[in-house]
């Protein structure tokens, strides 16, 4: 009897006692290593000739002669993740990358906030490495958007939810993505949507009107005497359509390199078409944002996606 109770005892004791704490699952608490994937993998390039890699700049802050593109993949930490997600692409005047700046360290950002960031090392325009130079760019963000679409079950990431973020050229080509959707540069035979469904455009070159482009990206990608229709083409505020999506612009007033014109014609543009369109339009700011603490401008990026929804599952 006094063995049961014994027993009995010790069994209530246990009972009692707290209850021990499951360790944390720490590697849901940081981000995921960087991941590098060939764009077009063991494929061909399209709209490429046969020739050397003669990529310069890789691994510093200005990238040149790309014809190899590829696509840097950050993830955020699993306990923070939104799903959300961005392809972002450098600028340079079609003639380099700013990719440490414009790519890089923007994409840390964005994971530091839940969002997986997507870095587009997209093909400058060359004659020597492509037959038509001019759809070079767009065809690397066509691309790299489907990729990131059909990798969006493997990343826990939201194939509704993936926008483009592009600086300076990069804006431009971000918002040819965003214009040209409905044609295919890019073989798509699985039927994967080529529309980004946010924008965010920084500083951005929209216009290839001379009037207002920047004539250093105009030459870059189109070369020094193009025709009225290629101007047309990838003058993207006449490209808007009523299914163009919602966009963010920031620019800066005093900007002299890339005319603040760009951003108010789209602007305009967008908001004919009955687009959800915000701008902020800085009165000192220069280009690249070098008098603009960052945390002003990036915050800004991060407050616009969570008021529109971009953040969340959509219909939450």
């Amino acid at each position: 009897m006094g063995l049961r109770f014994a027993g009995a005892m010790v069994a209530a004791m246990l009972f009692a006692l707290p209850a021990v704490a499951a360790e944390p699952d720490r590697d849901a608490m940081f981000p995921a290593n960087m991941q590098s994937f060939a764009l077009y993998g063991d494929g061909a390039i399209p709209n490429s000739k046969p020739g050397p890699d003669t990529e310069k700049g890789t691994g510093t802050g200005w990238v040149q002669q790309v014809s190899r593109p590829m696509l840097q993949v950050y993830l955020p930490a699993r306990a923070k993740a939104t799903g959300a997600s961005v392809l972002i692409i450098p600028g340079g005047g079609y003639a380099g990358l700013t990719f440490e700046y414009e790519g890089v360290e923007q994409a840390k950002y964005f994971v530091d906030h839940g969002v997986a960031a997507i870095v587009l090392k997209y093909r400058l325009p060359s004659a020597a490495t492509m037959p038509d130079p001019s759809i070079g760019p767009i065809q690397d963000a066509q691309a790299g958007l489907r990729f990131v679409r059909q990798h969006a079950a493997e990343w826990n990431l939201d194939p509704a939810r993936v926008g483009v973020v592009g600086f300076s050229a990069g804006g431009h080509l971000a918002a040819t993505l965003a214009t040209h959707f409905d044609t295919a540069y890019v073989a798509n035979p699985d039927a994967v949507s080529l529309r980004p469904d946010f924008q965010v455009l920084v500083y951005p070159v929209i216009s290839m009107d001379p009037k207002i482009t920047h004539m250093g990206s105009r030459e870059g990608l189109l070369g020094l005497s193009p025709s009225p229709e290629k101007v047309a083409e990838f003058s993207n505020e006449t490209q808007v359509t009523a299914q163009t999506p919602p966009a963010l612009i920031l620019h800066a007033a005093d900007d002299t390199l890339v005319d603040v014109d760009n951003a108010i014609v789209y602007y305009q543009a967008l908001r004919h078409a009955g687009v959800p369109v915000e701008a902020r339009l800085f009165a000192k700011g220069e280009h690249g944002f070098p008098l603009l603490p960052r945390d002003e401008w990036q915050r800004a990026i991060i407050d616009w996606m969570t008021s529109e929804g971009w953040l969340s599952p959509r219909g939450k």
